[in-house]
């Protein structure tokens, strides 16, 4: 049943205020929140999120009828209502004050795991960059991020724009002055497979680089899932404590903004930062990811990451024959012995 009007103007103007009770992160909702920011929206507010969706529910619009804005909002809101079972009437029937400690616990937990996820990604992005039995020239401080971004050549590779040389001198010493500045909708070159770019088929390789991957796995399976020739997760993986069975689009806009920033030289992670412009370049990932007119690549994108990432839950993946198996010749002889013996037994 829809939320009363009166109500919902009562409970908005609750959630335009500030916090009125201290929060706690072992909250369930905080729990939720984490999941939420990594895989459907890291960026967003959640109080606006939330009411502008009890406004979508109370009025009930026609979705063709709302702005791709709106749409996105009421997409974000259900699939929060989705991961929160029993938030959506717990929101209807709310008071002021309880509303407001709904959001702001679902943002703490949001903006907690983007900044685990920073701190943990800050010295492990180094081990990825490195070529393998080989060093970082000069080497980097795991620690410290002032020597990255442009200004190393490992790190200035991989987040050179896509259409522009780094190789050229000309370009690159205009990348290290910042004489040329990179926005977040100019995409890096780290999105792509073996750092390729195609112009002519620019979703060829488009978010398959193992950087990704590596990146991905550290945060939603396990640190130690990382290496390729230990195929496992532990029992704490991000994933798996969230029942978590499928790549999600938002899911890898958000590992690509954080390996981006991971690469630069910034200290600070934040929605406003203008000298990422992290926000922009999620965003324009995820519009991309999310347009239906591109459905086909994305499908085929995220069939791609399954496979990598859940390849137990992917229905693309290929599970060996059990006939002639071990199991299955063990029962076969049972099977014989069994019969064998019965038949004996019948004939004496």
């Amino acid at each position: 049943m829809p939320p009363d009007r009166r109500h919902l103007e009562r409970v908005e103007g609750a959630l335009n205020s500030g916090p009125r009770k201290k929060n706690t992160t072992s909250d369930p909702l905080t729990h939720r929140g984490r999941h939420f920011g990594r895989t459907v929206h890291a960026f967003c507010n959640i109080r606006s999120i939330i009411t502008n969706g009890l406004i979508f529910l109370a009025d009930e619009p026609e979705v063709e009828n709302l702005s791709a804005q709106e749409r996105r909002e009421y997409r974000v809101f259900r699939e929060l209502l989705k991961m929160c079972v029993g938030l959506e009437a717990r929101l209807t029937g709310a008071r002021e004050e309880e509303a407001t400690l709904i959001a702001d616990l679902l943002q703490k937990g949001s903006n907690a795991s983007r900044a685990d996820d920073t701190k943990s990604m800050k010295g492990a992005i180094i081990d990825w960059i490195t070529p393998p039995g080989d060093s970082l020239h000069p080497p980097i401080n795991r620690k410290l991020k002032f020597e990255r971004g442009f200004k190393h050549d490992a790190t200035g590779s991989l987040l050179c724009p896509t259409g522009l040389d780094w190789t050229d001198v000309e370009i690159k010493s205009k990348l290290r002055s910042r004489e040329m500045i990179v926005r977040g909708d100019q995409w890096p070159k780290f999105l792509y497979r073996d750092i390729h770019y195609d112009p002519e088929n620019p979703w060829n390789g488009l978010l398959k680089s193992q950087l990704l991957v590596s990146a991905y796995k550290h945060v939603f399976t396990s640190p130690s899932s990382v290496d390729a020739d230990e195929n496992k997760a532990t029992k704490s993986g991000n994933a798996r404590i969230h029942g978590m069975k499928s790549v999600t689009p938002a899911s890898i806009a958000y590992i690509a903004t954080q390996v981006r920033f991971a690469l630069s030289c910034a200290s600070q992670f934040s929605r406003t930062d203008t000298v990422t412009d992290s926000e922009t370049f999620y965003l324009t990932l995820l519009d991309v990811l999310e347009d239906i007119d591109e459905r086909d690549n994305v499908g085929e994108l995220i069939k791609w990451w399954n496979r990598r990432i859940f390849p137990h839950s992917s229905p693309e993946s290929i599970v060996a024959p059990v006939v002639g198996s071990a199991l299955d010749r063990i029962k076969q002889k049972r099977a014989e012995a069994q019969a064998a013996a019965a038949a004996a037994a019948a004939a004496t």
